[in-house]
């Protein structure tokens, strides 16, 4: 696995070593002692989720509230989209600051996303299917959002404005300016 770094501490992008024969391909798509090993990360995934969804889809910005905030690391299995994280950890040099990479069936990658960060995802092909694993069990009740489409953040999602889908709960999620404070960086470093 060769991780790369991003320009925010506590994003990571993973590329698993892939073994193409003539029959497909084989990876390791996760390995504890080498993630730990790595990227001197310990986690424990206890939830994996997974959805499937077409063009001009975009779900986020999402996460969970203390105590029940999460940990991701994500992929997608078939297709392709934009997958990005917001920093929301006020008090961090980074706060409000994205980092967007590509994820498809293609190129394997996965992106870590660490707890204080927003996340949400645009879908670029047809259709997509995307999975994530969780370190810390989802709860309704700790739901928090920011809304996707806050031109404050300047994420191009690549999806014309007439061509995206959003659900009515991510249609009611603050602008970052607006959202509670609910990460504070010092608690997370």
């Amino acid at each position: 696995m060769n991780v790369l770094t991003t320009p925010i501490e506590g994003l990571l992008i993973l590329e698993p070593r892939v073994f193409p024969d003539d029959r497909g391909y084989f990876f390791e798509s996760f390995n504890a002692r080498d993630f730990a090993r790595q990227t001197g990360l310990q986690v424990d995934f206890v939830q994996d989720n997974e959805s499937c969804s077409s063009y001009g889809v975009m779900r986020g910005l999402h996460y969970q509230r203390m105590p029940h905030a999460q940990a991701k690391l994500v992929r997608c299995v078939q297709g392709r989209v934009l997958d990005v994280a917001v920093d929301i950890r006020h008090g961090s040099p980074t706060f409000g600051q994205h980092v967007a990479v590509e994820l498809s069936a293609e190129n394997h990658r996965q992106f870590f996303i660490s707890r204080g960060f927003a996340h949400g995802f645009a879908v670029l092909s047809e259709k997509a299917v995307f999975q994530y694993k969780c370190d810390n069990y989802y709860c309704p009740e700790s739901e928090g959002g920011i809304d996707i489409r806050d031109a404050s953040l300047g994420i191009d999602w690549g999806i014309p404005a007439d061509r995206v889908l959003l659900s009515p709960k991510d249609l009611r999620h603050p602008l970052l300016a607006d959202a509670p404070a609910d990460f504070k960086w010092e608690d997370l470093i």
